[in-house]
Protein backbone atom coordinates (compact mmCIF):
# COMPACT_ATOMS: atom_id res chain seq x y z
CA UNK A 1 0.00 0.00 0.00
CA UNK A 2 1.43 3.43 -0.85
CA UNK A 3 1.10 5.79 1.99
CA UNK A 4 2.75 9.07 0.55
CA UNK A 5 1.07 12.04 -1.49
CA UNK A 6 2.25 12.96 -3.95
CA UNK A 7 4.27 10.51 -5.85
CA UNK A 8 6.31 10.64 -8.87
CA UNK A 9 4.45 8.59 -11.98
CA UNK A 10 5.78 6.56 -14.72
CA UNK A 11 2.61 4.97 -17.10
CA UNK A 12 2.07 2.10 -18.64
CA UNK A 13 4.50 3.18 -21.34
CA UNK A 14 7.50 3.79 -19.41
CA UNK A 15 6.42 8.01 -19.87
CA UNK A 16 6.82 10.13 -17.13
CA UNK A 17 3.54 11.40 -16.27
CA UNK A 18 5.07 13.62 -13.62
CA UNK A 19 4.23 14.44 -9.42
CA UNK A 20 0.32 13.75 -8.71
CA UNK A 21 -1.55 12.76 -6.21
CA UNK A 22 -1.87 9.02 -4.78
CA UNK A 23 -5.27 8.74 -5.16
CA UNK A 24 -5.60 10.43 -8.97
CA UNK A 25 -2.63 7.99 -10.14
CA UNK A 26 -4.37 4.84 -8.39
CA UNK A 27 -7.55 5.80 -10.54
CA UNK A 28 -5.65 5.71 -13.86
CA UNK A 29 -4.47 2.18 -12.71
CA UNK A 30 -7.76 0.96 -12.64
CA UNK A 31 -8.79 2.69 -15.86
CA UNK A 32 -5.84 0.69 -17.70
CA UNK A 33 -7.22 -2.86 -15.48
CA UNK A 34 -3.36 -2.13 -14.34
CA UNK A 35 -1.56 -1.99 -11.04
CA UNK A 36 0.84 1.41 -9.38
CA UNK A 37 3.67 -0.05 -7.91
CA UNK A 38 6.16 1.79 -5.85
CA UNK A 39 9.11 1.18 -7.16
CA UNK A 40 11.73 3.87 -5.36
CA UNK A 41 10.26 4.11 -2.21
CA UNK A 42 12.83 6.00 -0.44
CA UNK A 43 12.88 8.71 -3.26
CA UNK A 44 11.14 12.10 -2.52
CA UNK A 45 8.13 12.03 -3.52
CA UNK A 46 8.08 8.05 -4.30
CA UNK A 47 8.58 7.12 -7.57
CA UNK A 48 5.64 4.77 -8.55
CA UNK A 49 4.64 3.37 -11.75
CA UNK A 50 1.58 1.91 -13.79
CA UNK A 51 2.08 -1.89 -14.61
CA UNK A 52 0.87 -5.21 -14.12
CA UNK A 53 1.99 -6.84 -11.08
CA UNK A 54 2.38 -10.08 -11.34
CA UNK A 55 3.75 -9.90 -14.86
CA UNK A 56 6.62 -7.72 -12.87
CA UNK A 57 6.78 -10.24 -9.77
CA UNK A 58 7.25 -13.05 -12.42
CA UNK A 59 9.98 -11.11 -14.46
CA UNK A 60 11.88 -10.28 -11.16
CA UNK A 61 12.08 -14.10 -10.14
CA UNK A 62 13.06 -15.33 -13.77
CA UNK A 63 15.90 -12.77 -13.35
CA UNK A 64 16.69 -14.10 -10.14
CA UNK A 65 17.35 -17.68 -11.38
CA UNK A 66 19.35 -16.47 -14.09
CA UNK A 67 21.59 -14.88 -11.58
CA UNK A 68 22.00 -17.94 -9.40
CA UNK A 69 22.49 -20.09 -12.47
CA UNK A 70 24.89 -17.65 -13.84
CA UNK A 71 26.58 -17.50 -10.62
CA UNK A 72 26.68 -21.64 -9.85
CA UNK A 73 27.75 -22.10 -13.62
CA UNK A 74 31.17 -20.50 -13.05
CA UNK A 75 32.73 -22.14 -9.74
CA UNK A 76 36.48 -22.85 -8.81
CA UNK A 77 37.84 -26.46 -9.42
CA UNK A 78 40.61 -27.87 -7.83
CA UNK A 79 42.78 -29.84 -9.68
CA UNK A 80 45.55 -31.32 -7.56
CA UNK A 81 48.87 -33.14 -8.96
CA UNK A 82 49.11 -36.18 -6.44
CA UNK A 83 50.48 -35.81 -3.29
CA UNK A 84 54.10 -34.53 -4.36
CA UNK A 85 55.89 -34.07 -6.91
CA UNK A 86 56.13 -37.70 -7.88
CA UNK A 87 53.78 -37.87 -10.39
CA UNK A 88 54.16 -39.67 -13.98
CA UNK A 89 53.57 -37.56 -16.84
CA UNK A 90 50.59 -39.76 -18.06
CA UNK A 91 48.98 -38.87 -14.69
CA UNK A 92 50.09 -35.20 -15.48
CA UNK A 93 48.45 -35.35 -18.51
CA UNK A 94 45.24 -36.47 -17.07
CA UNK A 95 44.51 -34.05 -14.87
CA UNK A 96 44.92 -31.34 -17.51
CA UNK A 97 42.72 -33.12 -19.44
CA UNK A 98 40.15 -32.44 -16.91
CA UNK A 99 40.85 -28.97 -15.98
CA UNK A 100 40.77 -28.56 -19.94
CA UNK A 101 37.17 -30.17 -19.73
CA UNK A 102 36.22 -27.39 -16.59
CA UNK A 103 37.59 -24.77 -18.47
CA UNK A 104 35.49 -25.84 -21.65
CA UNK A 105 32.66 -25.94 -19.20
CA UNK A 106 33.32 -22.07 -18.23
CA UNK A 107 34.59 -22.73 -14.55
CA UNK A 108 38.07 -21.56 -13.03
CA UNK A 109 40.32 -24.05 -12.54
CA UNK A 110 42.77 -23.93 -9.23
CA UNK A 111 45.61 -26.15 -10.17
CA UNK A 112 48.05 -27.32 -7.41
CA UNK A 113 51.27 -28.99 -6.69
CA UNK A 114 52.24 -30.08 -3.38
CA UNK A 115 55.48 -30.84 -1.74
CA UNK A 116 56.67 -33.41 0.61
CA UNK A 117 59.65 -33.77 2.56
CA UNK A 118 62.94 -32.69 1.04
CA UNK A 119 61.26 -31.30 -2.19
CA UNK A 120 61.03 -28.25 -0.21
CA UNK A 121 64.48 -27.65 -1.48
CA UNK A 122 63.18 -28.09 -5.22
CA UNK A 123 60.20 -25.87 -5.09
CA UNK A 124 61.38 -24.86 -8.58
CA UNK A 125 60.43 -27.66 -10.14
CA UNK A 126 56.89 -27.32 -8.81
CA UNK A 127 56.93 -23.86 -10.85
CA UNK A 128 58.46 -24.94 -13.63
CA UNK A 129 55.57 -27.85 -13.96
CA UNK A 130 52.61 -25.34 -13.52
CA UNK A 131 53.91 -22.80 -16.30
CA UNK A 132 54.42 -25.74 -18.64
CA UNK A 133 50.66 -26.53 -17.86
CA UNK A 134 49.93 -23.11 -18.41
CA UNK A 135 51.30 -23.62 -21.73
CA UNK A 136 49.35 -26.76 -22.52
CA UNK A 137 46.11 -24.95 -21.35
CA UNK A 138 46.78 -21.47 -23.48
CA UNK A 139 44.44 -22.55 -26.53
CA UNK A 140 41.33 -22.40 -23.77
CA UNK A 141 42.71 -20.23 -20.96
CA UNK A 142 44.42 -17.29 -19.22
CA UNK A 143 46.68 -16.70 -16.15
CA UNK A 144 43.79 -15.06 -13.27
CA UNK A 145 46.98 -15.99 -10.47
CA UNK A 146 50.22 -17.21 -11.52
CA UNK A 147 51.94 -19.63 -9.55
CA UNK A 148 52.38 -18.89 -5.72
CA UNK A 149 53.60 -20.19 -2.97
CA UNK A 150 51.82 -21.51 0.19
CA UNK A 151 53.53 -23.70 2.68
CA UNK A 152 54.13 -26.77 1.28
CA UNK A 153 52.02 -26.28 -2.03
CA UNK A 154 52.54 -23.99 -5.07
CA UNK A 155 48.74 -22.85 -6.47
CA UNK A 156 48.05 -21.50 -10.50
CA UNK A 157 44.58 -20.12 -11.15
CA UNK A 158 43.31 -20.31 -14.45
CA UNK A 159 40.13 -18.84 -16.06
CA UNK A 160 38.44 -19.52 -19.18
CA UNK A 161 39.16 -17.55 -22.30
CA UNK A 162 35.47 -17.41 -24.22
CA UNK A 163 37.25 -15.97 -27.08
CA UNK A 164 39.17 -19.14 -27.77
CA UNK A 165 36.37 -21.34 -26.34
CA UNK A 166 33.74 -20.36 -28.64
CA UNK A 167 36.13 -20.48 -31.88
CA UNK A 168 37.00 -23.69 -30.79
CA UNK A 169 33.07 -24.82 -30.49
CA UNK A 170 32.07 -23.07 -33.91
CA UNK A 171 35.02 -25.22 -35.40
CA UNK A 172 33.60 -28.60 -34.16
CA UNK A 173 30.56 -27.83 -35.33
CA UNK A 174 31.62 -26.91 -38.75
CA UNK A 175 33.67 -30.09 -38.89
CA UNK A 176 30.75 -32.04 -37.37
CA UNK A 177 28.24 -30.86 -40.13
CA UNK A 178 30.89 -31.45 -42.89
CA UNK A 179 31.56 -35.11 -41.33
CA UNK A 180 27.83 -35.66 -41.69
CA UNK A 181 27.54 -34.22 -45.04
CA UNK A 182 30.11 -36.97 -46.35
CA UNK A 183 28.61 -39.39 -44.88
CA UNK A 184 25.16 -38.57 -46.67
CA UNK A 185 26.89 -38.74 -49.83
CA UNK A 186 28.85 -41.86 -49.32
CA UNK A 187 25.37 -43.51 -48.16
CA UNK A 188 22.50 -42.34 -50.26
CA UNK A 189 19.13 -42.88 -49.41
CA UNK A 190 17.13 -45.25 -51.66
CA UNK A 191 15.33 -42.31 -53.15
CA UNK A 192 19.09 -40.19 -53.68
CA UNK A 193 20.68 -43.24 -55.03
CA UNK A 194 21.05 -43.61 -58.79
CA UNK A 195 19.10 -45.84 -60.74
CA UNK A 196 21.13 -48.69 -61.84
CA UNK A 197 18.92 -51.21 -62.92
CA UNK A 198 20.15 -52.82 -66.47
CA UNK A 199 18.74 -51.94 -69.81
CA UNK A 200 16.72 -54.28 -71.41
CA UNK A 201 16.81 -54.28 -75.27
CA UNK A 202 13.37 -54.39 -76.70
CA UNK A 203 11.90 -57.93 -77.97
CA UNK A 204 11.93 -57.25 -81.44
CA UNK A 205 10.00 -60.12 -82.84
CA UNK A 206 9.92 -60.43 -86.96
CA UNK A 207 6.19 -60.27 -88.67
CA UNK A 208 5.07 -63.39 -90.08
CA UNK A 209 4.64 -62.86 -93.89
CA UNK A 210 1.19 -62.74 -95.33
CA UNK A 211 0.61 -65.88 -98.51
CA UNK A 212 1.00 -63.05 -100.91
CA UNK A 213 4.27 -61.55 -99.56
CA UNK A 214 5.70 -65.05 -99.02
CA UNK A 215 4.70 -66.12 -103.16
CA UNK A 216 6.15 -62.34 -104.39
CA UNK A 217 9.45 -63.49 -102.27
CA UNK A 218 9.44 -67.52 -103.66
CA UNK A 219 8.75 -65.60 -107.60
CA UNK A 220 11.84 -63.61 -106.45
CA UNK A 221 14.50 -66.18 -105.72
CA UNK A 222 13.33 -68.33 -108.71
Amino acid sequence: MIRLSPIRLIDQNNEQVGVVETAEAQRMAREAGLDLVEIQADARPPVCKIMDYGKYKYDLSKKEQKSRAASKGSEMKEVRLGRSMKIDPHDVQIRVDQARKFLFDGHKVMIVQRYRGREMMHKRLGEERLREIVNMLSDVSKVEVPPRTSGRQVTLILAPDRVKIEAIKRKQAREADQAKKAAAAANPTPDEAPDETPEVAPDVTPEAESPAEAEASTSEKS
